[in-house]
């Protein structure tokens, strides 16, 4: 009773951020996520550590009609855990990176702001923890509007506004299929909830209704061609509110999909086929376009689409293995699939804090624009080579760890597989390994151009270092990313748990220790690395203390007088790259070409674009379409009122038609 009662004075004290005087607004906001961020992980604590199978916190309870009551099992308790990390750690950033908007917004937009953001991260948790239907749908639904209000804090721009409009569009039309698949089930069942699916899936087939319900959570999760929303949205929004849409609020898609495939009971193996497909598309394709983009929080919110690819293929081979009674690969599917979860959450929010400590300190996102700023923002540099590393995937940082889960997996299946698991092996590990040899280009790419070299414009030039308040919340996820990296076996551990108890796996206990002691002793070996790295730095910084340390311009072979524009841009960088994948990637070029009788060519410029054929194809033609039907149907208004009356007369004259012949 006590938790309940708490939770609803969290949920009813956030109305007073708008009657809260402007210099508290923040601090309020911030005691009371803390409060909730406290309260929601023990609950998960004592979930993931007790003998408990479920925990129900009832909120409200009518007498007849939906029930609002959190349950919280295994599943729920992890994601309430990702949840609060990445929202508390995105407020704390939050404070120095709004503070430059202070003297342009007045306080009701700050309210509006703080209320949205407390009332997304509330209904994630909810959305984790609702069971019944339509208290689930309502959550979701909130969580849409309160993310919408999130993305337009700067809605002065006009571009912004309809980014946002788009996004809140894209995110009905996802609630909408869910809406339909859970209508389904209650038609058939008397019940509209999450439990009511198994009673379901035992006496229909699966994969219809399993379909419904992956298209309404995949448009929230941003797979590939459901995607079109996140590439927009994400750059529009403030970058603490990018860093918890990243990492944490498209993850609720995933969440849904877990939640929909632990109740299924036939038609396993082909699920998991349309899952792998699906994400090994989206995870390739994602990274694919990331590496021709010139927005930095673009290129940042393509790898979202990619490293949901990632955990779709590893949830996609928990299927298969749970189809094919294979233990190793459901395990490890499974579990590097959800740990991925964690991971990304903590290396993309990090990386997109640090996307807006550029644009704050730069007040530009275009990479072309950028350069030379590890000298003047030397700790934001480290931070996201630091997020650059961990989402490449590389030790002993934690994207390795649930990577490892997922390759050791499927190379553990390869012994035993028929030939046609084999191709589906082998084109998953071509796969993975393909996004991740792409995602590593991309971010030498994008820390090169960004942070090495030469400033390319006067903003980059006059860069400075932003505040410690910006900078150590980031440091709080570094030391996660580190403390997975480095001790992935304490992590690992519950995560099998996770797995075992969600999918009821035969027999977990020799796979999960033998891949632990394999964690254990790569945990070792990355420590010793670090320890040696260390070891150098300090050794290095010693034996230099006493001596005279000169800095001179780079040996450029007997000519120093170069200018930054005979450096790599982030264009000419990835030309070649570029050229391979024009077909895919439908790339543009403006430039007027230099002729041979050019000896001394004129002043020309060069404009490169890369166009999202999905959504050409999906959203930009219909929507074209639709524009041009509604503006042949404008030449109606004439604006002449007995035009308006023959109007009435004739649908007047058609219903009655319609209705003499027994129609309607």
């Amino acid at each position: 009773m006590l938790n309940s009662v708490l939770f609803l004075v969290i949920l009813f004290l956030s109305l007073l951020v708008f009657f809260i005087p402007g210099k508290f607004k923040y601090h309020f906001t911030l005691a009371l996520l803390a409060c909730g961020v406290l309260l929601t992980s023990m609950w998960s604590v004592r979930m993931l550590a007790g003998t408990e199978q479920l925990i129900e916190i009832p909120l409200f309870v009518p007498t007849a009609g939906s029930a609002f009551i959190l349950i919280i099992d295994r599943l729920a308790a992890f994601f309430i855990i990702v949840v609060n990390i990445t929202v508390i750690v995105g407020f704390l950033y939050a404070r120095g990176y709004l503070a430059p908007y202070m003297k342009s917004k007045n306080s009701l937009r700050f309210s509006i702001h703080y209320f949205s953001y407390l009332w997304l991260w509330l209904s994630m948790l909810m959305v984790v923890m609702m069971r019944d239907g339509l208290s689930f749908l309502i959550v979701w639904e909130i969580m849409a509007l309160s993310s919408f209000f999130l993305v337009i804090f700067d809605a002065e721009e006009r571009s912004i506004l309809k980014t946002g409009i788009s996004y809140l569009i894209q995110m009905h039309v996802g609630m909408l299929f869910i809406l339909i698949a859970f209508l389904i089930v209650e038609k058939t069942t008397g019940r509209m909830s999450f439990d009511a699916l198994g009673e379901y899936f035992s006496g229909h087939r699966n994969l219809p209704l399993f379909l419904l319900f992956f298209i309404g959570f995949a448009i929230k999760a941003g797979f590939i061609p459901l995607h079109t929303w996140l590439p927009e949205a994400h750059p529009a929004a403030p970058s603490h509110v990018s860093g918890v849409m990243s990492g944490v609020m498209i993850k609720m898609g995933i969440y849904g999909i877990l939640r929909v495939l632990m109740a299924m009971q036939s038609d396993l193996l082909v699920t998991g086929i349309i899952i792998l497909v699906v994400s090994l598309i989206s995870g390739v394709m994602g990274v694919m376009m990331a590496i021709v983009q010139h927005d930095l929080k673009r290129l940042l919110a393509y790898h979202s689409i990619e490293n949901i690819g990632i955990i779709g293929t590893g949830i996609g081979l928990g299927m298969i293995g749970l189809a094919q009674n294979n233990p190793a690969l459901t395990l490890l599917g499974f579990a590097g699939g959800l740990l991925h979860v964690l991971n990304h959450s903590l290396f993309k929010s990090l990386l997109f804090f640090n996307a807006g400590s550029v644009y704050q300190a730069t007040h530009t996102r275009n990479i072309e624009q950028l350069g030379g700023l590890m000298k003047r923002m030397p700790y934001t540099a480290i931070l996201f080579l630091t997020g650059s590393l961990a989402i490449c995937g590389l030790p002993p940082f934690n994207g390795f760890i649930s990577e490892y889960l997922i390759y050791m997996g499927m190379f553990n299946s390869l012994s035993g597989a028929t030939l046609y698991n084999s191709i589906i092996i082998l084109g998953s590990i071509v796969g993975l390994s393909l996004i991740g040899g792409l995602a590593i280009f991309c971010f030498t790419k994008a820390f090169g151009i960004v942070f090495l070299g030469e400033p390319r414009s006067d903003k980059a030039n006059h860069a400075e270092e932003v505040t410690r308040g910006m900078i150590i919340p980031q440091l709080l996820t570094v030391a996660l990313i580190l403390v997975i990296g480095l001790a992935s076996p304490l992590i690992v551990k519950p995560v099998f748990d996770i797995v075992v108890k969600t999918f009821a796996i035969n027999d977990p206990v020799l796979i999960s220790g033998a891949f632990t002691a394999n964690l254990s002793q790569i945990s070792i070996m990355g420590g010793v690395f670090v320890l040696v790295l260390v070891t150098l730095l300090v050794y290095r910084k010693y034996h230099l203390r006493r001596r005279l340390v000169e800095k001179g311009p780079t040996w450029g072979c007997g000519y120093t007088a170069g200018t930054s524009r005979q450096q790599y841009t982030a264009t000419s960088f990835a030309y070649n790259y570029n050229h391979i994948a024009k077909p895919v990637l439908q790339t543009t070029k403006e430039m007027d070409e230099i002729k041979e009788e050019e000896i001394f060519p004129r002043e020309r410029s060069f404009i490169s674009h890369s166009e999202d054929i999905f959504k050409k194809l999906l959203i930009d033609r219909p929507l074209d379409w639709f524009a041009g039907l509604l503006k042949r149907i404008a030449v109606m208004q004439t604006g002449q009122i007995q035009h308006y009356i023959l109007y009435a007369f004739v649908f007047m004259l058609l219903v009655f038609l319609l209705s003499l012949l027994n129609i309607i």
